[in-house]
Formats: structure tokens, sequence, C-alpha cells
């Protein structure tokens, strides 16, 4: 069970993928809103700006400090060059499933819709984990397992049905595979060496409409977003458009390498333009996790703690509280458990580090391997002690 917390912030909503059932409560796991309006006649324009007239503006070049000339026909041929040579590696992926009633003898027939990158010749997929994922459920609905997985390859009409080899809920990462040879592999860039306001492309299925591009650039790096569920990503923004059916789909640079998996967009009025991949880097070890182990191996402590800040001490001055992770449960047998601590612990530092939430906890924990022992400073009735705890391996 993994170390949680039970905090919410900076709710953003994953472009998901496309959902379409009879009944209407049916979205994406991380499902996004798609708003459709129109603006029909401008009028106020002519009569607030009088006579418009147009200028024509320079065809295939532009200046800048009229010294420095710079054509646009290159920035036209990279994103040609760019989507010709990653197009045939990203897949359109559908699910087929049922959806039921809890009240009534009613069923329903609903499909998901999403994309995939093809990171082996041999037919392994790398996609989210919310793309596949078939527990969605409501207060009135409950959606089965999947009857039906199957990828569509680049100008390929023909449904491969797939196998799930692994999922990982926590990186929203999951592995597929198709019984076909000499697939399009991906090319996997460094996802390290990005820079604000790089060129970069995503390549998926928006929508259904399969082999779709868009560009923009690189907003911000290293973005520590959390979920409508509370999971938190640390994550690459864009301003390339995403939407519902981008998930699991690539985010490239000019070089046609893949920089990202595309999987959350915010959305709400007034939003535009914020889309967010998980870096390239994150994924390798996971996917080979998953490939090996068909799940990812992560270190694990066993404890669920609550944040105790200074206001939570001030208001409870008899509680001999201080700032850091107040222990509430502790695992059967966990590394935890044999290492001494009890409920109503505090912990305020791990190897004479300074810690005063579960996500930085969480954090240096799994800057660490199975196996690794680190050192717990715990708050006990206020006194101070520390114990060696060995990392175990997250059942």
């Amino acid at each position: 069970m993994s170390d949680t917390n039970n905090q919410n912030s900076n709710k953003v909503k994953g472009p998901g993928f496309g959902k379409t059932v009879c009944v209407p409560f049916i979205s994406g796991v991380l499902g996004a809103t798609l708003v459709f309006g129109s603006i029909q006649g401008i009028p106020f324009l002519r009569d607030k700006f009088g006579r418009i007239e147009y200028v024509e503006p320079p065809k295939q070049e532009i200046f800048i400090n009229n010294d420095e000339q710079i054509s646009l026909q290159n920035a036209s041929d990279t994103g040609v060059t760019v989507a010709q040579k990653v197009l045939p590696s990203v897949v359109g992926i559908k699910i087929t499933y049922s959806v039921s009633s809890k009240y009534y003898n009613q069923t329903a027939k609903a499909e998901a819709e999403g994309s995939g990158v093809i990171i082996s010749s041999d037919g392994y997929i790398l996609t989210n984990n919310h793309v596949i994922a078939t527990d969605t459920s409501t207060s009135q609905y409950l959606i089965t397992e999947a009857t039906a997985l199957n990828v569509y390859l680049y100008n390929d009409e023909t449904p491969y049905e797939a196998k799930v080899i692994g999922t990982d809920e926590q990186s929203d990462l999951a592995v597929i595979k198709i019984d076909k040879k000499d697939l399009v592999a991906a090319t996997l860039g460094n996802s390290d060496d990005l820079q604000v306001g790089e060129w970069c492309m995503a390549i998926g299925n928006p929508l259904g409409m399969t082999s779709s591009v868009t560009t923009g650039v690189i907003s911000a790096l290293n973005r520590e977003l959390k979920d409508t569920d509370g999971k938190t990503y640390n994550l690459i923004q864009t301003d390339t458009a995403i939407n519902s059916g981008n998930s699991g789909g690539a985010l490239v640079n000019s070089k046609g390498e893949v920089i990202g998996i595309n999987t959350l967009k915010a959305s709400g009025t007034g939003v535009e333009g914020l889309g967010f991949a998980i870096p390239v880097n994150t994924t390798k070890s996971i996917y080979s996790d998953l490939i090996t182990y068909n799940k990812v191996k992560r270190p694990y402590i066993g404890l669920y703690g609550s944040d105790v800040t200074e206001d939570i001490v001030k208001a409870n001055p008899t509680a001999k509280l201080v700032v850091g992770i107040y222990i509430r449960k502790l695992e059967d047998y966990s590394p935890a458990e044999k290492a001494g601590l009890r409920v109503g612990d505090v912990v305020v530092a791990i190897d004479e580090q300074k810690v005063s939430t579960m996500d930085e906890l969480n954090k240096y924990k799994n800057e660490h391997q199975i196996g690794d022992t680190i050192k717990l400073t715990l708050n006990r009735e206020g006194e101070e002690r520390t114990v060696e705890l060995t990392l175990g391996e997250q059942p």
C-alpha cells in the first residue's frame, strides 16, 4: 500500500480518452470538459475602429533587429519533417466495455479512445494508465472489465488486438502489446535537456481524429501538480493543444524525439493553452519495470501520515505536537513497524534533512532504492530520537 495522505490542491484534469456511451455520466478518469462556442459576426469592430486596412505581410521571411533574417520556411519544414518521422510511431487505442445500472436491469456499450507510443519494434506500446483503465464507476453505474482492447497503426484501419502487460496508477503509465513485428519504434529524447520556449509538437488522436498534430512551445518545466485523485505529478507544461484522446500520445522536439507522454490538461472558464506531459526520462524505468515485472518496483516505508503545520501546533498547545508528519497508521509487518515507529510519532527529518509533509517524505523515499537504509528523526511525546529504517518493496 502506498505511503499517502489525503491532501488536495491545484486540481488538474487530464485530457482523458473520449468515451462514447448511451448514458450521459461517462467521462474519462482524468476527463476534460470541452466547451464549444461561436461568434456570429463582430459588428463592433467596424463601429469602433472605422475603416480597417489590411497590410499584406511579407512572405517566407521576417526580419529581426533589421539585420537578422529568419526564414519561416525552415519552421514549416521542421514541422513537416518531424510529423513524417513520428506519426508511424504513434497509435490509436480503442477500448470497448459495458456499463450497467446499479438499480435497473440495463446495460450499454461504451468505448474509450486514446493514444500510445510504440517503444519497441516487436509491439510494446507505452500509454497512460487512465486510457486503458476501466474501473470507473458512479453512484448509479458500474463499468465492467474491458471486453476488447484494440490498437490502430498509422495509415492502417486494421484493429490489432492488444493485451495489457502492466499498469501503474501512481505514475499514470501503462504498457500494452500487440502481436506484430517490424514496427517503427519512436526515438526517445532526453527530457532533462529541455528549455523553456523550445519548439514542440503533440501527436495523437484527439476526439478519435487519428494522427493529428499540434505545435507550440515548452511553457515551463518541473510543474508539480495534483490531479483530482490527489496524485502528484512532476510535468512538462506546454501550450501545444492537447484534447480528449491525446492522452498517451507523444510530445516531441524539433529532432523528432519523444520528450514526453501527454497526460493532463487544465480546463475551465478562461483556461487556455495549459497542457501537461510526463517527461520521457521519468517513464523509462517505469516501462522497463512494467515489461520485466508487470508492475513498478518502488521503495516502501509503510506508514500513513498527516501534515502538521504551525497553525495545527498553535491550535493544540497541550498535544505536544511539532511541525512534521504525524503517523496515523502503520502497515503490519512494514519497514516502519519493524523499525519501531509508533502511531502518534511525528517525523521531523530524514537523514538529517527536515521534512514537514508527506509529499516531501515520498519524494525523498523515491530517490532511494529498495534495500537502502535511511535515518528517521522522530518527535515522540516531546522528545526527539533517531531510528534506522531499511526500505522494503512496495506491495
